[in-house]
């Protein structure tokens, strides 16, 4: 473990870089799947339509083979993105489909009658989901909202693939250098378990939070 601690302040920017993805990421995934979550329950069919042809083409998409195509093959249509942006929008693109499933999942969860109420109130579809639905459905939306973001922090970590500069990546240069693998992996593994539970435990929170207000 020396070695790890002899080149701690190098995984500092690496850390940094990590968080950043992530938080870009799953930002992006928010805005994506909340779109798709409302094509997915639109009373109009070719929009539903459109919604699960998203969620199962990203859903079942490997993340890397995206990402390889994100870097690789988009200039050959003249489209060029840097690494980071190549990364954080392959992750919003496979993130935003199971970020609709999960705000789907919610919105599905609250019960029908309270939807019909709205609209004999004469709400819009829009309407009753924005101002009816929806804050009724975030407590349920919590947790696995809270495992896509997971899911983003640890899948970061394929950035690595195209050098760039996260905490695998900066656990794999210094292992070329000094050939020290289970000094820097390990502790690599474990920034990754704590940011996840510090993650997770903020999900937790959150979930409790909305529960009482709802």
């Amino acid at each position: 473990m020396q070695l790890f601690f002899d080149h701690i302040g190098e995984f500092g920017p690496a850390v940094l870089m990590t968080l950043a993805l992530t938080v870009v990421g799953f930002a992006g995934s928010m805005v994506i799947g909340s779109v798709t979550a409302i094509f997915r329950v639109s009373p109009i069919a070719p929009m539903r339509a459109a919604g699960a042809l998203y969620v199962e083409v990203f859903r079942n998409m490997p993340l890397l083979s995206l990402l390889i195509i994100m870097v690789f093959g988009l200039p050959d249509i003249g489209v060029r993105l840097s690494l980071f942006w190549s990364m954080a929008v392959s992750m919003m693109l496979v993130g935003g489909a199971f970020a609709g499933e999960a705000i789907r999942s919610g919105i599905n969860a609250v019960p029908v009658g309270n939807a019909e109420a709205a609209r004999s109130i004469g709400l819009t579809f829009t309407q009753s989901l924005a101002f009816v639905i929806m804050p009724q459905a975030l407590a349920s939306m919590v947790q696995p909202l809270t495992n896509v973001l997971i899911g983003q922090l640890l899948g970061s970590s394929l950035a690595a693939a195209v050098n760039v500069d996260e905490i695998t990546y900066r656990a794999q240069f210094l292992n070329l250098q000094y050939a020290g693998g289970l000094a820097l992996f390990v502790p690599a593994a474990v920034i990754y378990i704590v940011l996840a539970l510090l993650t997770g435990q903020g999900g937790g929170w959150l979930e409790r939070r909305l529960m009482v207000h709802r």
